[in-house]
């Protein structure tokens, strides 16, 4: 063994173990969700461990992993099951510490499908964020595609057993088109471990090794590798065209797998792209950029686009993501520390932002029974805590300033701009179409007279007959119709608030930990910075 911190390896099993407990308590709801709640928290509180012991002056001096463990896995293959963060990996696993115990408090009292249990629900949450800790520690390549592989299987049977009407489409699309992806990657890794063998006296699956050979390998050989990384990276993000999966397991995941899917698991293209493609394949990276740029571009404006015409409110909630996602690509493929900065931060603020919006979403519909949007109008007058909440996640989804989005999105466009100009502008378009798909999206959910077939039925089962003529009345008398924000909502939505308020005024905190990283990676790269420095 070399590395002998554990740490991040409790912190990948705990959830683990959490799910094996969980899974067999079928007959007792309650009991496994508290379980499974008491898991999270832990993880959480082992998180905030990790944040604390990780030295950012040590990054900066140039360690460029922490608490790392090296243990021999397959010798004959030279793999190791090897950990490792940096300050990218860190706020990631942050992240999904953060979202798992407010995605189980939303899903608390959540309606199952018919012969489907709680534990086995919360069981499945409990392993997507063991295997997905796995994905942003691993520091072995074939070990990371071992997790970047198993981490599909919780998820498609998130959508598969427990999501909408067409569930197994959606999961069986999700699940074909990311194997695929992985497939190709796994020919990629296997000619990376080839390569390596050429080079050094022993093939390797190392990061830290492959990475140190990577200037050395010819750009023709760089590039078909980079290809099978980038191809199961951009499906993942999801970059056009790459991105067709996701509209429809958006759509039929539960609230609380849709959560993790547009907040945490689509992370890791993008986080792919800066652990695996820039570093191990420098020169294909710059020499592909241009056309990563276009599709970056191309999906900030059709994932606008087409969220603005979107009638149901989960597949707008996964085209505001592939817009989003196109930024995120944009900052990374710029190739400056400020744009990198404000790509990984972006992945943050992401998963707050549009995490809080499909709960909300959520919300709504398992009020008013319907996905539609036609079929609510004028809540804010009924719920408007609810409403609030719509508000609060929609501006932080548009990047308004004073929220978590605007600065990672600006650091993107100031960051981009300098190399980049062309491609920045036209990104910068995305900005005005966010504006009016969120808000034209609240303002025929939101406002208005009460309106629509689920708002007005709702309504209508609670309060009898004479609801239709005054709902708002009606619904204050009894709350089983359409009722405001319960305390366990609340619960749930106000630390997504507090961040989305904190990080718009204060990211300075979360900055440090990731610039060090960032400049490493652009280093890494070889290239000059063109902005010559990074925002605090």
């Amino acid at each position: 063994m070399t590395g002998g911190n554990v740490l991040l390896l409790i912190l990948l099993v705990l959830p683990l173990v959490g799910a094996l407990v969980v899974a067999p308590l079928k007959g007792n709801a309650r009991l496994a969700k508290l379980v499974a709640f008491g898991f999270a928290l832990a993880s959480l509180v082992l998180t905030a461990v990790t944040w604390f012991s990780y030295s950012v002056a040590d990054a900066a001096a140039g360690t460029r992993f922490q608490l790392e463990l090296a243990v021999p896995w397959i010798p004959a293959f030279g793999t190791q099951f090897a950990l490792g963060v940096d300050g990218i990996a860190l706020v990631m696993l942050a992240l999904i510490a953060v979202l798992v115990p407010i995605v189980m408090g939303f899903s608390w009292e959540e309606k199952l499908p018919e012969g489907r249990t709680a534990a086995g629900f919360f069981a499945l949450l409990l392993t997507t964020q063991g295997l997905l800790v796995g994905v942003f520690a691993a520091t072995d390549v074939f070990l990371f595609y071992v997790f970047f592989e198993a981490m599909l299987i919780p998820m498609y049977f998130m959508i598969g057993r427990f999501g909408g009407p067409r569930r197994q489409y959606a999961a069986v699309k999700f699940f074909l088109y990311s194997l695929l992806g992985g497939l190709i990657m796994l020919a990629s890794v296997i000619g990376l471990y080839v390569v390596s063998g050429n080079r050094l006296d022993q093939a390797t699956f190392s990061w830290t090794e492959l990475q140190a050979i990577a200037a050395d390998v010819p750009e023709s050989t760089q590039i078909w590798l980079f290809l099978g990384f980038f191809v199961a990276f951009a499906i993942k993000a999801p970059l056009v065209p790459f991105h067709t999966w996701l509209p429809d397991a958006g759509a039929e995941a539960p609230v609380g797998a849709g959560v993790l899917l547009v907040g945490v698991l689509d992370k890791v293209g993008t986080f792919g792209f800066l652990r695996y493609c820039l570093p191990l394949f420098p020169l294909a990276s710059q020499r592909l950029a241009p056309l990563v740029l276009v599709l970056a571009v191309i999906g900030v404006l059709y994932g606008a686009l087409l969220a603005v015409g979107q009638t149901d409110m989960k597949r707008f909630v996964a085209y505001t993501s592939i817009a989003h996602f196109g930024f995120i690509a944009l900052g990374i493929f710029a190739f400056s520390t400020q744009a990198f900065a404000g790509a990984t931060l972006y992945m943050v603020n992401h998963g707050i932002s549009t995490g809080m919006l499909f709960i909300v979403v959520g919300l709504l519909i398992a009020r008013g029974g319907s996905r539609l949007v036609g079929d609510y109008g004028g809540v804010s007058k009924i719920a408007p805590l609810l409403a609030g909440a719509f508000l609060v996640a929609g501006l932080s989804s548009l990047a308004l300033p004073g929220t978590n989005s605007f600065i990672s999105e600006f650091l993107v466009l100031v960051g981009s701009f300098p190399r980049q100009p062309v491609f920045t502008i036209l990104a910068t378009v995305g900005i005005i179409f966010a504006a009016l798909y969120v808000l034209w999206m609240y303002q025929r959910t939101m406002q208005g007279p009460v309106r629509g077939a689920a708002v007005l039925g709702a309504l209508e089962r609670s309060g009898g007959p004479g609801t239709l003529l005054d709902p708002a009345v009606s619904a204050k008398r009894d709350g089983s119709g359409f009722p405001d924000l319960s305390g366990r909502e609340i619960a749930v939505l106000t630390p997504l608030i507090v961040m989305i308020i904190v990080l718009g005024f204060f990211p300075g905190p979360v900055l440090e930990v990731i610039n060090p990283s960032v400049m490493a990676t652009l280093n890494e790269v070889g290239l000059a910075d063109p902005v010559g420095g990074l925002s605090r």
